[in-house]
Protein backbone atom coordinates (compact mmCIF):
# COMPACT_ATOMS: atom_id res chain seq x y z
CA UNK A 1 0.00 0.00 0.00
CA UNK A 2 1.47 3.47 -0.88
CA UNK A 3 0.69 5.77 1.54
CA UNK A 4 2.95 8.57 0.32
CA UNK A 5 1.05 11.71 -0.76
CA UNK A 6 0.53 12.62 -4.29
CA UNK A 7 3.60 14.36 -6.17
CA UNK A 8 3.03 18.11 -7.58
CA UNK A 9 4.91 20.03 -9.62
CA UNK A 10 5.58 23.68 -8.64
CA UNK A 11 5.79 26.65 -10.79
CA UNK A 12 7.02 29.77 -9.65
CA UNK A 13 6.84 33.34 -11.04
CA UNK A 14 9.48 35.58 -9.72
CA UNK A 15 7.81 39.04 -10.50
CA UNK A 16 5.19 40.01 -13.00
CA UNK A 17 7.66 40.42 -16.00
CA UNK A 18 8.69 37.28 -16.04
CA UNK A 19 7.55 33.48 -16.92
CA UNK A 20 5.89 30.50 -14.68
CA UNK A 21 9.04 28.22 -14.10
CA UNK A 22 9.24 24.56 -13.08
CA UNK A 23 11.29 24.65 -9.70
CA UNK A 24 10.59 21.34 -8.28
CA UNK A 25 7.99 18.80 -6.79
CA UNK A 26 6.46 18.55 -3.31
CA UNK A 27 4.48 15.72 -2.04
CA UNK A 28 0.55 16.80 -0.36
CA UNK A 29 -2.71 15.44 0.24
CA UNK A 30 -4.59 18.53 -1.95
CA UNK A 31 -4.07 21.17 -3.87
CA UNK A 32 -4.04 23.96 -1.09
CA UNK A 33 -1.94 22.21 0.94
CA UNK A 34 0.75 21.35 -2.49
CA UNK A 35 0.47 25.44 -2.42
CA UNK A 36 1.20 26.12 1.07
CA UNK A 37 4.17 23.51 1.41
CA UNK A 38 5.37 25.33 -2.46
CA UNK A 39 5.38 28.28 -1.17
CA UNK A 40 7.65 27.37 2.27
CA UNK A 41 10.34 25.16 0.29
CA UNK A 42 10.27 27.38 -2.84
CA UNK A 43 9.52 31.02 -1.59
CA UNK A 44 10.91 31.49 1.79
CA UNK A 45 13.82 33.76 0.35
CA UNK A 46 13.48 33.99 -2.84
CA UNK A 47 11.34 36.51 -4.79
CA UNK A 48 7.70 35.10 -6.08
CA UNK A 49 4.71 37.02 -7.26
CA UNK A 50 3.00 33.89 -7.62
CA UNK A 51 2.79 30.13 -7.45
CA UNK A 52 0.99 27.23 -9.52
CA UNK A 53 0.74 23.22 -8.75
CA UNK A 54 -0.20 20.22 -10.59
CA UNK A 55 -0.35 16.77 -9.91
CA UNK A 56 2.51 15.58 -11.96
CA UNK A 57 -0.04 12.76 -13.02
CA UNK A 58 -1.72 15.15 -15.68
CA UNK A 59 1.80 16.36 -16.47
CA UNK A 60 2.24 15.17 -20.59
CA UNK A 61 5.67 15.68 -21.09
CA UNK A 62 7.93 14.29 -24.58
CA UNK A 63 11.58 15.18 -24.98
CA UNK A 64 13.40 16.44 -28.13
CA UNK A 65 14.78 12.53 -28.16
CA UNK A 66 11.64 10.80 -28.35
CA UNK A 67 9.92 13.18 -30.83
CA UNK A 68 13.43 12.67 -33.04
CA UNK A 69 12.55 8.81 -31.92
CA UNK A 70 9.26 8.93 -34.12
CA UNK A 71 7.24 9.05 -31.32
CA UNK A 72 3.82 9.63 -32.64
CA UNK A 73 1.54 11.69 -30.79
CA UNK A 74 -1.85 10.15 -30.92
CA UNK A 75 -4.61 11.47 -28.86
CA UNK A 76 -5.43 9.85 -26.00
CA UNK A 77 -9.04 10.44 -25.03
CA UNK A 78 -12.23 10.57 -27.36
CA UNK A 79 -13.60 13.88 -26.02
CA UNK A 80 -13.84 16.17 -28.94
CA UNK A 81 -14.87 19.00 -26.52
CA UNK A 82 -11.70 21.47 -26.51
CA UNK A 83 -10.12 22.49 -23.02
CA UNK A 84 -7.69 24.99 -21.89
CA UNK A 85 -4.11 23.78 -22.23
CA UNK A 86 -0.58 25.71 -20.33
CA UNK A 87 2.46 24.49 -22.30
CA UNK A 88 6.07 24.47 -20.85
CA UNK A 89 8.71 24.53 -22.38
CA UNK A 90 12.74 23.72 -21.68
CA UNK A 91 15.12 25.53 -23.95
CA UNK A 92 18.32 24.89 -22.26
CA UNK A 93 20.67 22.86 -19.25
CA UNK A 94 22.14 25.85 -18.33
CA UNK A 95 20.18 26.80 -15.18
CA UNK A 96 20.20 23.72 -12.79
CA UNK A 97 17.20 25.00 -10.86
CA UNK A 98 14.66 25.49 -13.72
CA UNK A 99 13.06 22.85 -15.78
CA UNK A 100 10.69 24.56 -17.93
CA UNK A 101 8.98 27.90 -18.23
CA UNK A 102 5.37 28.83 -19.28
CA UNK A 103 5.15 29.88 -22.68
CA UNK A 104 1.54 30.43 -22.98
CA UNK A 105 -1.40 28.23 -23.38
CA UNK A 106 -4.45 26.86 -26.29
CA UNK A 107 -7.36 25.22 -26.79
CA UNK A 108 -7.07 21.67 -27.69
CA UNK A 109 -9.06 18.06 -27.52
CA UNK A 110 -6.17 15.97 -26.14
CA UNK A 111 -2.60 16.39 -24.71
CA UNK A 112 -1.36 15.32 -27.87
CA UNK A 113 -2.67 17.97 -29.71
CA UNK A 114 -1.97 20.90 -27.88
CA UNK A 115 1.14 19.66 -27.94
CA UNK A 116 1.22 19.33 -31.65
CA UNK A 117 -0.42 22.87 -32.11
CA UNK A 118 2.55 23.89 -29.24
CA UNK A 119 4.87 23.10 -31.29
CA UNK A 120 3.67 24.55 -34.63
CA UNK A 121 2.91 28.21 -32.56
CA UNK A 122 5.52 28.31 -30.00
CA UNK A 123 8.45 28.67 -32.64
CA UNK A 124 11.03 31.34 -30.92
CA UNK A 125 13.28 29.12 -29.28
CA UNK A 126 14.31 25.44 -30.13
CA UNK A 127 12.57 23.24 -27.48
CA UNK A 128 14.47 20.33 -25.54
CA UNK A 129 11.16 19.03 -23.82
CA UNK A 130 7.69 20.38 -23.49
CA UNK A 131 5.36 20.03 -20.76
CA UNK A 132 1.55 20.30 -21.63
CA UNK A 133 -0.85 20.74 -18.61
CA UNK A 134 -4.78 20.94 -18.61
CA UNK A 135 -5.64 23.93 -17.01
CA UNK A 136 -8.26 22.62 -14.88
CA UNK A 137 -5.55 20.60 -13.41
CA UNK A 138 -3.78 23.86 -12.24
CA UNK A 139 -3.50 25.36 -9.22
CA UNK A 140 -2.88 29.01 -8.62
CA UNK A 141 -2.43 31.39 -5.55
CA UNK A 142 -4.58 34.55 -5.67
CA UNK A 143 -3.49 37.35 -7.68
CA UNK A 144 -5.07 39.77 -5.55
CA UNK A 145 -2.39 42.19 -4.08
CA UNK A 146 -3.65 41.40 -0.41
CA UNK A 147 -2.89 37.51 -0.88
CA UNK A 148 0.29 38.72 -2.98
CA UNK A 149 1.78 40.58 -0.14
CA UNK A 150 0.79 37.97 2.84
CA UNK A 151 2.25 34.97 0.83
CA UNK A 152 5.36 36.41 -0.99
CA UNK A 153 6.56 39.85 1.10
CA UNK A 154 8.13 38.43 3.52
CA UNK A 155 10.18 36.53 1.61
CA UNK A 156 11.33 39.81 -0.04
CA UNK A 157 13.02 40.66 3.55
CA UNK A 158 14.60 37.51 4.28
CA UNK A 159 17.67 38.02 2.25
CA UNK A 160 20.38 35.19 2.01
CA UNK A 161 23.37 35.69 4.07
CA UNK A 162 26.63 34.49 3.51
CA UNK A 163 28.40 32.06 6.11
CA UNK A 164 30.52 34.83 6.86
CA UNK A 165 27.79 36.72 8.21
CA UNK A 166 27.63 34.58 11.20
CA UNK A 167 30.71 35.42 13.39
CA UNK A 168 31.06 32.73 15.12
CA UNK A 169 30.93 30.07 12.59
CA UNK A 170 33.61 32.40 10.45
CA UNK A 171 35.95 32.85 13.70
CA UNK A 172 39.35 31.08 14.23
CA UNK A 173 38.49 28.67 16.74
CA UNK A 174 41.09 29.66 18.76
CA UNK A 175 39.38 33.23 19.69
CA UNK A 176 36.99 30.69 21.50
CA UNK A 177 39.51 28.95 23.74
CA UNK A 178 39.23 29.56 27.23
CA UNK A 179 42.65 29.89 29.21
CA UNK A 180 43.69 28.18 32.01
CA UNK A 181 42.22 30.55 35.39
CA UNK A 182 38.78 31.79 33.63
CA UNK A 183 37.27 28.40 35.34
CA UNK A 184 39.23 30.18 38.42
CA UNK A 185 37.56 33.55 38.39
Amino acid sequence: MDTQWPRWEVFKQDTPSKPHQAVGSVHAADPFHALLTARNVFARRPQAVSMWVAPASAIFSVTKEELAEGQELKPSTSDPKPSTYYVFRKTSHKRSMTFVDYVGELEATSPEEALKLAMERFTDAPAMAWWVVPASSVTKSEDSPETVESWFAPAKDKTYKQQSYYGLVGAHPGKHKRTQGDDDE
